[in-house]
């Protein structure tokens, strides 16, 4: 017996856009103006953020889009081949982002993610320009100025270092703290970091703006630009 699924305009784009705005939202601020300040207890209460907001959220957003595209066939637009892809690696890959965050873990390799992250995002970016979903262009401009800061922020490239005499006064002021006295003689100025946290900052809202608009215009049919 074969089972047909009627085709449906509700695809749950706008699950996915919430939960990465909420994300970028919540690490910018820290990245751009150090608000909150990280420790070990902030780092553990943004990991679980990060796994659960820009994680799950995207995971289950394209998940959904792959499932109604290949086996239920309820959604049809192929432009959404690739909006399942990105929703799905994206999420996948804050899991990893929240769960090292949360454990402490080694920040390094965040870089060496972002070279394939750069490269689909800019898939993205090619891809609904292309087709004229420009609203959905813009965000993968500001996820390909994310990877490419990612990359600079996580190996410090361009980082400036601390006076000797101040990174002895940050190890005083942080013993017997959860941060450590490594962590307090890091490099004090990164500007790879604070140009992520402006660029997630912007994008974040940008999303939370596709959020608003979109659920508006299916909700209650409102006409705002890029929904």
């Amino acid at each position: 017996m074969d089972v047909t699924f009627a085709t449906t305009a509700f695809a749950p784009v706008v699950l996915g856009f919430f939960g990465l705005g909420t994300g970028y939202l919540i690490y910018g601020p820290q990245e751009l103006f150090g608000i909150p300040r990280r420790d070990a207890s902030v780092d553990r209460s943004s990991g679980i953020w990060g796994i659960w907001m820009p994680g799950f959220c995207q995971f289950i957003t394209g998940v959904y889009l792959f499932v109604a595209l290949t086996w239920l066939e309820s959604l049809r637009q192929p432009i959404l081949y690739t909006a399942a892809l990105a929703f799905s690696a994206y999420g996948i890959h804050w899991f990893a982002i929240g769960w090292n965050r949360y454990q402490g873990n080694d920040g390094r390799p965040i870089g060496l993610m972002s070279i394939p992250f750069t490269i689909i995002s800019v898939l993205g970016l090619v891809v609904f320009f292309s087709a004229g979903a420009w609203p959905v262009g813009i965000v993968f401009v500001g996820l390909t100025a994310v990877y490419i800061c990612e990359f600079f922020a996580s190996f410090r490239i361009g980082a400036r270092t601390s006076p000797p005499a101040l990174n002895r006064v940050a190890a005083d002021e942080n013993r017997g703290s959860t941060v450590s006295v490594g962590a307090a003689a890091a490099p004090a100025h990164n500007p790879a970091e604070r140009a992520l946290g402006f660029v997630r900052i912007a994008t974040g809202l940008w999303l939370m703006y596709l959020t608003f608009a979109t659920t508006l215009d299916i909700s209650l049919h409102y006409t705002l630009p890029g929904a």
